[in-house]
């Protein structure tokens, strides 16, 4: 057996998870406090395990509940004391940042356009007006499933945060750490009675631009999400 150790340089750099650099929000109405998570539900873990990639979503619109568990699912403060969150993240760098895509009447309580989750303060910074989901479409290689789904969940790292510790090894880190947050935001999906499918194959430079993205956050999941049309 060949065990490969990797070496890192301890590097202290400093940066602000709050506001991501080089984001100015156009447009936009401020912050929403969605309800707080709910820690105790009723589908077990292995009804969950039972998910499947669900690509077709009625028009009913999620509740601002729906929302709140899902981002709490995939990158909520889940032991408040060190910070550390719902999905695993090496040496705690957490290279991730998750935006939700709303469209017109698509979430009760919630105007169309981009919203940044704020997992500090576990509320949705509203930081583009606009419904994105035709051009978020086309960006995806004309995948109807994003044009069709109330929400769509966008996955973005900033690879700095992980890499400054760990050299090029964390970006293999990131893409493990993007992974368990998809795998969580299914879990959770399952439990509230919704669908989701997760969407790898669109252009990096077209999302980034449509939905300003800073440089330095590179998207690596876009998900639909919605109810299961049956």
């Amino acid at each position: 057996m060949l065990i490969v150790v990797a070496s890192a340089v301890a590097v202290t750099v400093h940066f602000n998870w709050l506001k991501p650099s080089g984001f100015k929000p156009q447009g936009a109405d401020g912050f929403v406090e969605p309800p707080p998570p709910e820690t105790v539900g009723t589908v077990s873990v292995e009804e969950a395990i039972e998910r499947r990639s669900i690509r077709s979503y009625t028009s009913d619109p999620l509740s601002l509940r729906d929302v709140s568990q899902l981002l709490w699912a995939a990158q909520g403060i889940t032991d408040p004391a060190r910070n550390l969150r719902a999905a695993p993240s090496a040496g705690a760098t957490y290279p991730l940042e998750v935006y939700i895509v709303v469209s017109n009447n698509s979430v009760t309580g919630l105007n169309n356009g981009l919203y940044r989750y704020d997992h500090y303060g576990h509320r949705l910074e509203h930081v583009l007006k606009g419904d994105f989901r035709s051009s978020l479409a086309e960006a995806a290689l004309g995948q109807t499933w994003i044009k069709e789904a109330p929400i769509n969940i966008i996955i973005a790292a900033v690879y700095e945060r992980t890499t400054a510790r760990y050299g090029e090894r964390g970006i293999h880190y990131v893409y493990m750490e993007a992974g368990h947050a998809a795998q969580n935001l299914y879990l959770q999906a399952t439990a509230r009675g919704l669908g989701m499918v997760v969407v790898g194959a669109f252009h990096d430079n077209q999302v980034q631009e449509l939905l300003q993205l800073p440089k330095d956050q590179k998207p690596l999941y876009i998900i639909p999400v919605g109810h299961p049309r049956s």
